[in-house]
């Protein structure tokens, strides 16, 4: 068993972390952090489950520590849940410190020498680790890009066989995305918020990182332009988007390779038996109908019409967010970099 902690396991991608890792056939939770005013406190005492599945009660004994490095002495890799304006340095100092860090914060994402992963897409770009350590660094640093990146790579990965050169998306994403306070009942209920700051950005820049080349120690960006439109809409999880790609073929050969698509990576615990799920259903796929195949970790498919186009929907705190990171960390450990 590999020692793990999260970093910032009150929140609700911490949540997500503590769920996923609580019983992992590989990983043996032993450390959570959290703020100096939890720090000291147990974990059951401390955390507001807020997670429609029940709380992990063996996580519940853990006694919270402070975040920082001094506290992850007894751990191998750490799960950063971080928000983005702390996690870079404190990220940075693990990394030295000899640990591997698997993070969902945006800190790191474009950084040359660290690896964007989406385990079934650019399974090879973990080669970046092999960079890091090159420049005298014993730890690494792996990141996972957003939610709604997540699926939309997800969803365009098995059409890397056509040639294409725009991809354009409109995202319609849950509420969740944006934690537990992120957006008032006031200021969505009844309504749609056509704007999430900073989400159209890293959607058009972290997808040609994930869809490029690794070249050496470079990755060179995918050879398209992304353009994004991103709107808040009144879902508690999942992610839906509306998916542009001038593609010529006919339907019925994307249809084909959707169906077809098979990742070119090992079985792994938190793989899920199919990663992107055809749908023939002419109203399909939805949030609340389809979120939760594969455990969440699926991403669901349909209505692909001439054009081509076609709809996208994934669980954006399992599939987009933590869930992510456990499967990268899963791949790692199966590549002996741990």
């Amino acid at each position: 068993m590999i020692n793990v902690g999260v970093l910032g396991a009150t929140g609700a991608v911490g949540q997500r972390f503590v769920q996923l890792l609580a019983e992992h056939p590989w990983f043996n939770l032993t450390t959570l952090t959290a703020s100096e005013r939890s720090a000291g406190k147990l974990y059951r005492d401390v955390v507001k489950w807020r997670l429609d599945v029940p709380f992990p009660e063996q996580a519940g004994d853990i006694r919270v520590s402070p975040t920082e490095v001094q506290s992850l002495k007894d751990v191998d890799l750490v799960f950063s849940a971080l928000p983005a304006e702390i996690a870079g340095g404190i990220e940075s100092a693990c990394a030295r410190a000899g640990l591997g860090v698997c993070s969902n914060a945006s800190s790191h994402r474009m950084d040359p020498d660290v690896p964007l992963v989406v385990t079934e897409v650019n399974p090879d770009h973990l080669g970046l680790i092999d960079v890091q350590r090159d420049r005298g660094q014993d730890g690494f640093i792996v990141t996972n890009p957003n939610c709604s990146t997540i699926v939309m790579t997800l969803a365009i990965a098995p059409l890397r066989n056509f040639r294409f050169s725009t991809v354009t998306v409109a995202t319609m994403q849950a509420v969740s995305g944006a934690g537990f306070e992120g957006v008032p009942a006031m200021g969505i209920f009844d309504n749609i918020i056509p704007y999430i700051g900073q989400e159209e950005q890293k959607m058009e820049t972290e997808t040609l990182k994930i869809m490029g080349t690794l070249d050496g120690g470079t990755v060179r960006p995918a050879p398209y332009r992304v353009s994004a439109s991103c709107h808040r809409v009144p879902v508690i999880d999942g992610h839906t988007m509306a998916i542009w790609a001038d593609i010529t073929e006919p339907v019925d050969k994307v249809r084909e390779a959707f169906l077809n698509y098979a990742p070119p990576i090992p079985s792994l615990p938190t793989l899920p038996e199919k990663s992107v799920h055809y749908l023939t259903e002419p109203d399909r796929p939805q949030p609340r109908l389809d979120r939760m195949r594969g455990k969440g970790m699926t991403v669901s498919v349909g209505r692909i019409r001439e054009g081509i186009r076609f709809v996208a929907m994934g669980h954006n705190t399992i599939r987009g967010a933590a869930g992510a990171s456990v499967l990268n960390a899963e791949l790692i450990s199966t590549k002996n970099y741990l």
